[in-house]
């Protein structure tokens, strides 16, 4: 921005705010800073070479009112949300410029000559912004990879991965230092880590896992106590502060699990071969040792270096035959640390842990990457034993790091885990709509809440109110977020917790390692940005989820398209004022059914989660069971449109949902033809 461009000013009177800036399509902008009431409203003029999403600095000035509004002008890009975009290429003489797909009001991308890497006119191509020009006010971009437009699958998920803001390639100096990194471990690593070589340890992940960040270690030791290791890669041996592999896996925060692929935090190289736990090699790692009785009962623990070679690689369906038939590879100790996880679960809900649990969706994919069946994945015996010793190992190390002190005598700064109590407000609308259906909830502190929860997840089970009240339950929970604040996680009823047993695909996890080492070692060293590390790892996970959800929602889509017309049965998975949310019974997969094309006029009413037919007083409410046809399917939206079908009989098809197999199986009912649309659909907020 020159000066010349800049709002006339009285510089006794300039104020400076940072904030994200909303960068709408008209190409007006909003600045939403912490703490202030209203946005600052910035005019395009104004915008400089901001762009959606972007840490910025913006100046106000005088009394900076535009129209009622809060006026200023940005001064400085902090941080950008992304740099990299997808698009087509426009291709001229000499130069060239990407048209973006997606970006409120996103300028194109001048690219010049040296950078176009042989794209032609009219292909799809990521562009990264390198600089910006002065003169044109545009970015400036180079192509790092041309797409190819005949793929629409791998093309679909890669714009779905740049446009939350993840590179899909790693840089030229990763890939040089990882070239570096010793592959043997040498006998001066093993000697100064206990060597757990020669006891029982196996991993248990899915089938199709590649990054198997924890092994499980049990022996029987002479006390009569077994000694249960929980072993977790110790990436932070291989990835050093500061380095580019640290840099871009902090820059990256988090592994990204779409569909059909898994955007890797760290090059393959280190998840899927050194600190992957494969059997029947040596590993090391960072390890949580507990001597418990055979009822899970912790008597003492230990924490620290280990060495350790896995003996087998379980899958979870495997443990869980061992678990349902009592027999098969190494039964006595799976069976014994399945009595021990569940003691564990048992006494972690006593002492207030909250019992949710959602059903997730995986999708069957065929050669070109083509859902063709859905299945319902379900948490068994097998999952739950996994998760209770990864949960033990996560407050062990929390609570050890809690009560260390830095030289200044006050805490270790820590990435803890944090998940706040519920909000006041929500919980109180919740807790009158809950008491619609007979179930009390006891809001005079978070215990008694949590305990209430408890009481009404075991009482609504396998009734009609079951889904709408576990959905909406699940809403007015706080987002859990990495913070060095330790206000302990609400959810998992625990004073300290952290996340230490998952550091090939979470950046807060290798900073656990590192801390913890410290600690150990005697030898703190205060990381004065570590809050700022931990707000990013939180944004990043959010992010990753944006995307992981899109990914879902986008074969969702591709499914559903073959049953155009069809009817299927389905509950209320949301309302707003202008339709709701079904998502179908079988297929597990969410549309909209907009009051545009229903017969009368709805209200919303938020108290009661649902809409209010003016005439007839009819609700349509979260959980209620109801009858859709699919009218839509549209890939580019990433949207499914249903409509109502009422009065036509029973003819959608009975619900059947299945645990764990594909629905190959659904012949869906074709007796009635899809309505006219006419009227325009409206997205989901």
């Amino acid at each position: 921005m020159t000066k010349k461009e800049k709002p006339k000013k009285n510089s006794s009177q300039k104020k400076t705010y940072k904030g994200i800036v909303d960068v709408t399509r008209t190409g007006m902008a909003y600045v939403t800073v912490e703490g202030l009431a209203s946005d600052i409203l910035v005019k395009q003029k104004n915008i400089g070479s901001a762009l959606d999403g972007d840490e910025v600095l913006v100046d106000v000035i005088g009394n900076g009112k535009s129209r009622g509004r809060t006026e200023g002008y940005i001064t400085d890009v902090l941080k950008r949300k992304k740099t990299e975009f997808t698009g087509t290429i426009q291709l001229s003489k000499n130069f060239a410029f990407l048209l973006p797909d997606k970006g409120a009001f996103m300028p194109d991308i001048y690219i010049p000559e040296n950078s176009l890497k042989g794209a032609k006119d009219g292909d799809k191509a990521v562009v990264k912004i390198v600089a910006w020009g002065e003169k044109t006010r545009k970015p400036v971009g180079e192509i790092l990879e041309i797409l190819d437009a005949s793929d629409t699958n791998d093309l679909a998920m890669k714009e779905i991965l740049v446009e939350s803001g993840f590179p899909l390639n790693f840089p030229d100096e990763v890939l040089e230092e990882l070239a570096t990194i010793e592959e043997s471990i040498s006998a001066s690593v093993i000697k100064d880590r206990k060597d757990f070589r020669k006891i029982l340890t196996f991993t248990i992940d899915p089938v199709d896992a590649k990054d198997f960040d924890d092994a499980i270690s049990i022996r029987k030791l002479k006390s009569g106590l077994y000694e249960v290791g929980v072993h977790i890669a110790d990436v932070s041996h291989y990835v050093e502060p500061s380095t580019a592999l640290d840099k871009e896996a902090e820059r990256r925060a988090t592994s990204v699990y779409l569909p059909d692929r898994v955007l890797p935090m760290l090059p393959e190289k280190i998840s899927n071969e050194l600190c992957s736990l494969r059997p029947h090699e040596d590993k090391l790692t960072f390890s949580a040792v507990f001597q418990m009785d055979e009822k899970g009962a912790v008597k003492q623990h230990w924490i620290g270096r280990t060495v350790i070679h896995s003996a087998h690689r379980f899958t979870y369906e495997e443990v869980q035959e061992v678990i349902e038939k009592g027999e098969g590879p190494y039964d006595q100790e799976v069976l014994l640390l399945n009595t021990m996880a569940q003691t564990l679960r048992k006494k972690r809900f006593k002492d207030g842990a909250i019992n949710f649990s959602s059903q997730e969706v995986r999708f069957q994919l065929d050669a070109t990457g083509k859902p063709i069946g859905i299945m319902v994945k379900e948490s068994k015996e097998a999952h739950q034993l996994i998760e209770e010793f990864m949960l033990l190992a996560n407050r062990t190390v929390a609570e050890y790091v809690s009560k260390q002190k830095a030289a200044n005598k006050q805490p270790v700064p820590f990435p803890y885990r944090v998940h706040d109590t519920p909000d006041e407000e929500k919980m109180h609308v919740f807790a009158v709509f809950a008491n619609k259906f007979g179930y009390k909830f006891d809001m005079s502190n978070p215990e008694s809440i949590a305990r209430s929860f408890n009481q009404l997840l075991t009482a609504v089970k396998g009734k009609p109110e079951q889904h709408v009240l576990e959905t909406l339950g699940i809403r007015t929970m706080a987002k859990a977020i990495y913070t060095t604040e330790n206000v302990g996680h609400y959810g998992l009823g625990f004073e300290h917790y952290c996340h230490f047993t998952s550091p090939i695909r979470r950046y807060p996890d290798v900073l656990v390692h590192r801390i913890l080492a410290q600690c150990l070692a005697g030898d703190i060293k205060v990381d004065k940005q570590l809050e700022k590390r931990c707000k990013h790892s939180s944004d990043m996970e959010r992010k990753a989820m944006d995307a992981e959800r899109a990914g879902n929602k986008y074969k969702q889509v591709e499914y559903m398209q073959q049953f155009i017309g069809d009817t299927f049965e389905g509950v209320v998975s949301g309302v707003a004022h202008f339709g709701f949310w079904v998502e179908t019974v079988d297929t597990k997969c969410e549309g909209l059914v907009s009051i545009h094309n229903m017969d009368e006029v709805f209200r919303h009413s938020e108290e009661d989660y649902a809409l209010i037919g003016q005439q007839t007083g009819r609700k349509i409410r979260i959980g209620d069971k109801v009858t859709i046809r699919v009218v839509a399917a549209s890939l580019a939206k990433r949207q499914l449109d249903y409509d109502l079908v009422e009065n036509e009989g029973n003819t959608a098809k009975r619900s059947s949902v299945m645990t764990g197999k594909p629905l190959s199986s659904y012949k869906p009912d074709r007796s009635s033809k899809p309505k006219d649309r006419s009227k325009a659909r409206k997205k989901k907020k």
